[in-house]
């Protein structure tokens, strides 16, 4: 029973090369590299596997033989593999995290955090992303006890010792309700009306703000942790609350939402920040985040809001 040797990285790239390219001429030129010295791996590569790989009689152009055609899959997979080997080595050489952990506040859009991250996937494919969604002080409480290295957190990081920050963004709030719901009936809401009906607060699931009420007007309350869960409920009628309003837009449109003239809760603007340890600041691919969450929050600054929150 003949066991196939094993081939050589360069042998495989002069594989593929010729596959790429078409032809022997190509492959040289694409590699830099003789054609008689194409030739000679090709050979070689043939030799070790113990296969021929291309049909070379009867035709200009090289074709893949079927066991050619069986084994190109694999060595594509391995000289993938080695250059992302390459790419991590390269990155740990020049300091680029091979891991990074990232919380981001849940109130970020999910557009503008699907564009960053699909964009950083692009720029370091060798760095592992472990992403993390919390709302409000939970996001500096995973920075601080070092579970994430960098978070875009709201306003509630300000005053907190050990942490540096930097703005990237802004988002509106607004207060809705469903058209069936009390509020959503009205027009113009009279002033102290909104603490009789039921108003849907997003909590927070650290111990951070244990106490503290942010943009609470009623005195009935629900309280949960899950912005996805208060969305639904408001959609259902339960309550009234507070929401960014990318993710409700479409629903204010479509008129599955109505947006509350409240003068007691007029809504705001929801400002993000980059934050990190004092004594550990960000690497090169936080600091790329970093900048690119920075870039697209420019192009909110001018949202409108009675007031910051």
């Amino acid at each position: 029973m003949t066991t196939p040797g094993t081939p050589t990285l360069d042998q495989l790239q002069i594989f593929l090369a010729i596959v790429d390219t078409g032809s022997f001429a190509g492959a040289g030129r694409k590699l830099n590299r003789a054609v008689s010295v194409i030739s000679y791996g090709i050979g070689n590569l043939e030799a070790q596997l113990g296969v021929m790989l291309f049909d070379r009689e009867g035709t200009r152009k090289p074709q893949l033989t079927e066991a050619g055609r069986a084994v190109l899959a694999e060595i594509r997979s391995i000289n993938n593999e080695v250059d992302v080997l390459r790419a991590k080595v390269k990155g740990l050489l020049e300091g680029l995290e091979p891991e990074l952990d990232l919380v981001v506040d849940v109130m970020m859009p999910s557009a503008r955090l699907g564009r960053v991250l699909r964009e950083f996937a692009a720029e370091f494919p060798s760095v592992q992303l472990c992403l993390h969604v919390e709302a409000l002080g939970a996001v500096t409480s995973m920075v601080l006890n070092r579970t994430a290295s960098i978070g875009i957190s709201g306003p509630l990081y300000v005053g907190k010792p050990g942490i540096d920050s930097r703005a990237v963004g802004v988002v509106a709030l607004v207060p809705v309700a469903a058209p069936c719901h009390p509020l959503g009936m009205m027009g113009a809401i009279k002033s102290g009306t909104g603490r009789n009906y039921m108003q849907i607060v997003l909590t927070d699931r650290s111990e951070a703000t244990a106490g503290v009420n942010y943009a609470v007007v009623s005195d009935k309350t629900w309280r949960l942790s899950d912005l996805g869960t208060k969305y639904a409920l408001l959609l259902e009628g339960v309550g009234w609350g507070n929401m960014p309003l990318p993710m409700v837009e479409d629903d204010l449109k479509n008129g599955r939402l109505v947006r509350l003239n409240m003068p007691d809760d007029p809504g705001g603007t929801y400002r993000f920040a980059g934050i990190w340890r004092t004594d550990n600041p960000p690497g090169p691919a936080a600091a790329w985040l970093l900048d690119r969450f920075a870039e697209l929050g420019k192009d909110d600054r001018g949202l409108p809001g009675a007031g910051d929150l």
